[in-house]
């Protein structure tokens, strides 16, 4: 399973630099979104797959049995998720603006802001 969701990651990344690599500012949007979530899944794969081992502690006993899944990788996918939301929101509406202030969504265009 780790084999596919390292060909997964390196598809994502792949993608989300091709797509960044493009004039479009879509295409940019598009490519941070693909890279972001390839980042989810990298830190998701590293915590290690255990399945349907929730990391409970269960009554009566004062450790957890192992194996069980590691609950750090889920924190921090979860900071992480919340934390590209707001960049991918600030991308969204700063490139919206400088569009619509040049006029075009190619980025060589752009340089026409500087007013």
């Amino acid at each position: 399973m780790e084999n596919l969701l390292a060909l997964v990651i390196g598809v994502l990344y792949a993608a989300g630099i091709y797509m960044m690599l493009r004039r479009s500012l879509v295409k940019l949007i598009i490519g941070l979104a693909l890279l972001s979530n390839a980042a989810n899944l990298l830190i998701f794969t590293s915590g290690g797959l255990v399945p349907a081992r929730p990391p409970l502690i269960a009554r009566g006993e004062s450790a957890l049995a192992a194996p069980f899944a590691d609950p750090l990788p889920q924190a921090l996918i979860l900071t992480a998720i919340v934390i590209s939301f707001g960049v991918m929101a600030f991308a969204l509406v700063l490139f919206y603006r400088a569009a619509e202030e040049a006029g075009a969504d190619d980025l060589d265009r752009l340089t026409s802001t500087d007013t």
